[in-house]
């Protein structure tokens, strides 16, 4: 009985196969040495071919995205002076066919901002500065509550400067105005005349004697107000001219509260 050669075969066969003639995802038995038929196990899975995506055919064309970019609009410029010298059925459908592909483009990228937006909320600046009707009105209030307790605790901190002319109109429709802010904000006003002249909504006023030009602002146009911290010793400008209530808490609120670029 041909007992031993078939067990050396088969040992003959396991040590090939442990010295690499066999991927030792096969059966050496059935694959190297009784070779009996491509079995499931014996046949290696090919491996799969991925697509190659848009990098890929920019990394064989050696091109950027800016220069394929540049490609694709010259291209599109090319076939549109085409169509517009040599209007023929072939070259208009050129035209047509390649613009449509690149406003495919354009919807896929529009289609993919908005699911990006979507999936990652850091992204989404309407989650900061809503946009919509009904989500803008909560933001709105949230602000306004926000800006009515800043400005609640600016008395013990900030003053105001208030230049002014008594001969300047302006100044006369401004000062109820700045008035009605001091006392509704409980904020502490110096108002200095720049002509000597009184404020009715301000009787404690003074005259100028240097004031304007010792913080800055001598050829600034009256009326203005300027804002001074009492911990920095810094003087801001918050407006100059006539100016409602509401856009003089506005910016008290983001002169005091805000740093640069934190609102936008």
């Amino acid at each position: 009985m041909p007992v031993l050669p078939i067990a050396s075969a088969a040992l003959l066969g396991l040590a090939s196969a442990m010295a690499g003639e066999a991927s030792p995802r096969q059966d050496p038995f059935y694959c190297a040495e009784r070779s009996l038929g491509r079995y499931f196990y014996c046949a290696l899975p090919r491996e799969e071919r991925k697509p190659k995506t848009e990098t890929d055919k920019r990394v064989e064309t050696g091109l950027s995205a800016t220069a394929e970019v540049e490609t694709i609009r010259d291209e599109l410029e090319e076939l549109r002076a085409e169509a517009v010298l040599r209007p023929t059925p072939e070259s208009v459908a050129s035209y047509i066919r390649f613009q449509r592909e690149q406003l495919d483009r354009a919807s896929t990228f529009s289609d993919m901002w908005r699911r990006a937006l979507w999936m990652d909320p850091s992204l989404d600046y309407n989650l900061e500065r809503p946009a919509s009707g009904f989500a803008k009105r909560a933001w709105l209030d949230d602000r306004k509550d926000e800006r009515q307790q800043a400005l609640a605790g600016l008395k013990d901190r900030y003053g105001l400067f208030y230049f002014y002319a008594a001969s300047c109109s302006a100044c006369q429709t401004f000062s109820p105005v700045l008035r009605g802010l001091a006392d509704a904000h409980d904020l502490t006003v110096k108002a200095v005349s720049t002509d000597g002249g009184p404020s009715a909504a301000f009787p404690a006023w003074v005259r100028d004697s240097g004031q304007k030009e010792r913080l800055g602002f001598a050829d600034a146009p009256v009326p203005a107000v300027i804002l001074f911290d009492s911990e920095t010793k810094e003087v801001t400008p918050v407006a100059f001219g006539v100016t409602s209530q509401a856009e003089l808490e506005e910016r008290l609120f983001i002169l005091t509260q805000k740093e640069p670029g934190a609102d936008y």
